[in-house]
């Protein structure tokens, strides 16, 4: 049993897809992720990498937390509810869209496993189930019927264990994943802020509550109610890259663009050093997000010449660090925005794409 989970997990940190791609956190970060509680029925010693690991996962630091799942399950092989952290991260960024055809078969191995080692309480083996459905019959059931099965399951889960606030923070991450954009109400958006201000109430140091609420609020008539936690999930969590990023989601939102400008640069040095690689013209597709956000404040700011010297130095990017869709949209929209947004429409019409070998096929 311990040889067969480790060799799947093992696999899964060796595969990682572009949608869990950000570079692994080191050890010396581990108490600048936030605080997390979710105990569970493994091993003392294999609790501490579990719980990193679902800290991770609040920041989106997806393939650093499988390295932590792993770790808990080769302390304990009976560690089963750490599959379930397995499958979780194979989501990618379940608010982007739906796994990749890679992330649906490795996330899928991970539930089995974990289902064959079969979780020592009621509470975890729920939590398992919950998961499931995300990867169920994916060859034969739509992204979104899967996804509001696992919303329904993740509610049920919360009620049935109220005093499991990382179910609450859960199922409110469930709520985002299956909001209605043409709903301008913001019905699921708000229910799940709801869920969430009474945690960080209780929890002010927690990452997720943090990160979703700024994703609840991150639309422009909402935008003001998400300042407190946009001001806030940088400190939470500073070792985390996506952490500096995401204020700037809601800065963006409420025109506060030199708060922008200053998380995205930090965003971006982070994401930058985390690749641990000098290579020139290698790009973290984290860092080049970042930057596409810098852009469009210092351009609000009439910066013009920050805003060309930004674009001068995203257009030497020869490689990005992972084929990823947000570090293309960004190399493709900086230089759109510098010259649309100064009506440059002659140099608008002369853009191509940067590097012309990027693969830009994969990015329609």
């Amino acid at each position: 049993m311990r040889h067969g989970w480790l060799a799947m997990a093992l696999a899964l940190t060796s595969l990682l897809p572009a949608s869990v791609a950000a570079q692994g956190a080191s050890s010396g970060d581990a108490h600048r992720l936030g605080k997390v509680d979710f105990p569970t029925s493994c091993a003392p010693a294999a609790q501490p990498h579990f719980t990193r690991g679902v800290a991770l996962l609040h920041s989106f630091w997806l393939d650093a937390a499988i390295k932590e799942f792993t770790e808990a399950a080769q302390i304990d092989p009976t560690c089963a509810i750490a599959g379930w952290g397995v499958a979780m991260a194979w989501m990618g960024n379940p608010l982007a869209g739906p796994p990749s055809a890679r992330g649906l078969k490795d996330g899928a191995a991970a539930v089995e496993k974990a289902k064959t080692m079969g979780a020592k309480t009621q509470r975890e083996r729920d939590w398992i189930a919950a998961i499931e459905h995300i990867y169920k019959d994916a060859d034969k059931v739509d992204q979104r019927t899967r996804a509001l099965a696992y919303e329904k399951a993740m509610g049920e889960l919360s009620a049935r264990y109220p005093d499991d606030r990382e179910a609450a923070i859960f199922y409110a991450l469930a709520l985002n994943m299956t909001l209605n954009p043409a709903d301008k109400t913001y019905a699921n958006q708000l229910k799940a802020a709801a869920i969430l201000e009474k945690v960080f109430a209780e929890q002010p140091q927690h990452p997720g509550v943090a990160h979703y609420l700024i994703h609840s609020y991150d639309f422009p008539p909402i935008a003001a109610k998400g300042l407190n936690a946009a001001q806030r999930y940088a400190s939470i969590a500073p070792a985390a890259p996506h952490a500096q990023h995401m204020p700037s989601h809601i800065f963006t939102r409420a025109g506060l663009w030199q708060e922008s400008i200053d998380s995205n640069r930090a965003s971006a040095r982070a994401a930058q050093e985390a690749l641990r690689d000098n290579t020139t013209g290698l790009r973290s597709y984290e860092a080049l997000h970042a930057y596409d956000y810098m852009m469009y404040a210092y351009l609000q700011l009439a910066r013009d010449r920050e805003a060309r010297a930004l674009m001068e130095d995203v257009l030497t990017t020869r490689k990005l660090n992972v084929d990823h869709f947000a570090g293309a949209f960004a190399l493709a929209a900086i230089p759109a925005r510098y010259t649309l947004e100064r009506g440059r429409w002659t140099e608008a019409a002369a853009l191509t794409p940067t590097p012309a070998d990027l693969g830009w096929d994969r990015f329609p």
